[in-house]
């Protein structure tokens, strides 16, 4: 009985096919944690979809921020463009709303207590706990699953507001939520989101740091699980696993066995590599 966690897969089937045997992954007894972003860029986000989905319990992915604009598309709330063409063969498949009802009901983030790890697309705001990262995944879930999501989707774009505060409410307050959980990098050392950059760490202008090197997180003690990051790239520290090593910009996909003391690390060639 195994727990991998699976870096972001973005539709790059045929890579995921090779780490799955390369891990001897068994669905009968393992577990496997996807960091989010599913789908888009790659050419194979409808088999990558189905596939997950069809792996049950034997699956826990939280959502990231391309998987929410692939249900923003079906919603119709926002158009395609040419970044986005890539899903317009999952959307015209027969069971596209069947896949998007699944994906709509996964969580923004997920914790397992006997692992004391916590699962997230992005990050985790250092004035957030295990808690309270949980309750504010919840509000934006609740409003996922909600009959009138659609309108969530629409709102959910935009950089503002950049600030974390309780009296936060409406729409602002899940717009906030959603940056941190899936789209999160650097944070100003005040505590402002900056949702601008994304390259690597050491090129942030001065007054950026990473997320979570920000001073005294709330979550302090509590290994975290990410991926979004493809410019980070692989880290496997006790506390802090970053997962996004670029498959799809044809680098690796990586697996992390996270149920061990000392985590086992797999990777296989990315995506036309």
């Amino acid at each position: 009985m195994a727990v991998y966690a699976i870096g972001d897969v973005q539709g790059c089937y045929d890579p995921l096919a090779r780490l799955l045997d390369e891990i001897q992954f068994d669905e009968s007894s393992d577990t496997l944690w996807f960091t989010g972003d599913l789908v888009n860029r790659g050419p194979k986000s409808l088999k990558t979809l189905r596939f997950v989905k069809d792996l049950g319990d034997a699956a826990i992915t939280v959502l990231g921020n391309h998987d929410l604009h692939l249900l923003a598309l079906q919603a119709g709330v926002v158009r395609f463009g040419k970044r986005f063409g890539s899903l317009q063969k999952l959307l015209n498949a027969p069971d596209a709303e069947e896949l998007c009802d699944w994906l709509r009901h996964r969580p923004l983030a997920h914790y397992d207590k006997a692992l004391g790890t916590m699962l997230v697309h992005a990050g985790m705001h250092p004035d957030w706990n295990v808690k309270k990262t949980l309750a504010r995944a919840a509000e934006v879930e609740g409003a996922l699953q909600h009959y009138d999501y659609p309108i969530l989707l629409g709102k959910m774009y935009g950089n503002t507001p950049n600030y974390w505060t309780g009296s936060l409410s409406g729409y602002k307050r899940l717009r906030f939520i959603i940056n941190c959980l899936t789209r999160m990098r650097v944070m100003r050392t005040d505590g402002h989101l900056d949702l601008r950059f994304s390259g690597s760490p050491w090129r942030a202008r001065k007054g950026l740091l990473p997320w979570y090197q920000m001073k005294d997180p709330a979550w302090e003690g509590t290994r975290i699980v990410f991926g979004h990051w493809s410019a980070l790239g692989l880290i496997v520290l006790p506390d802090l696993i970053s997962l996004d090593t670029g498959c799809v910009w044809g680098r690796q996909l990586t697996a992390v066995r996270i149920d061990k003391k000392t985590p086992r690390v797999v990777q296989v060639r990315g995506q036309g590599a």
